[in-house]
């Protein structure tokens, strides 16, 4: 089976549809699939819900998505670097489930370990409870909170080889092995391509059989936040 497409397009054609549950791997800007993403934008497909950690930045990211009005809902743990989703959110253009990072997290791994639901005390007495199921376990609230299992997962990873297994860099890895075990089907994005074989089995951080699709980005623009310090004053 050939998991290498010849481009991010031709990786999503046939796969992404309108109204879809997708998941996009990343933190902040580290760590997204960049082509896919816009790949994604350039598709067309609308009404989309898409758990993501953050929502991207204003013109970079999935806020490309939110400029095309392609995304009708948020699954996140933070929203607060892009203004283009608060003008939709406050305006009611735009549903957002808020989500504790940690819940996310471990909705999404549980989501790929095939686990539908578990129980946790992040949000007890909050509006995150509201309408959850509650149990009470040795003398502690907790609330159910339901797995997430995506139609589509956009990851991206530092290398695979043709078989799918794949190598992550760094903080780059961040959600992204656990956005690909939950997608119903996973497409990557990565910046080398090696032969199956060539990648030593105990360096692989996600098997391959998890990975459905794979497009080489080798020069991703990598747009990051980068620190800023106030200038020191003189004495």
């Amino acid at each position: 089976m050939n998991k290498v497409y010849p481009s991010a397009a031709e990786a999503l054609r046939g796969v992404v549809a309108d109204g879809q549950l997708l998941a996009v791997g990343g933190f902040g800007l580290c760590g997204i699939p960049e082509a896919l993403i816009a790949a994604l934008r350039d598709s067309g497909k609308k009404d989309l819900t898409v758990i993501s950690n953050n929502a991207g930045v204003d013109g970079f990211g999935l806020g490309q998505l939110l400029e095309t009005r392609q995304i009708r809902k948020m699954i996140s743990s933070y929203v607060g670097e892009n203004k283009e989703f608060e003008r939709q959110f406050l305006a009611k253009e735009l549903e957002l489930e808020f989500t504790p990072q940690g819940t996310l997290a471990e909705k999404l791994r549980a989501g790929g370990a095939g686990i539908p639901a578990f129980y946790v005390r992040t949000g007890v007495g909050t509006l995150i409870a509201e309408g959850k199921e509650t149990r009470e376990f040795d003398g502690e609230t907790y609330i159910m909170e339901r797995a997430l299992m995506p139609d589509v997962s956009l990851v991206k990873a530092y290398k695979a080889d043709k078989s799918g297994n794949l190598v992550f860099r760094r903080t780059a890895r961040n959600f992204n092995p656990a956005v690909a075990m939950a997608g119903k089907l996973t497409v990557v994005e990565v910046e080398q391509i090696v032969e199956t074989g060539e990648i030593d089995p105990d360096s692989v951080h996600l098997p391959g059989i998890y990975v459905h699709r794979i497009v080489l980005n080798a020069n991703p623009e990598k747009r990051i936040e980068k620190k800023t310090l106030t200038p020191k004053t003189e004495a």
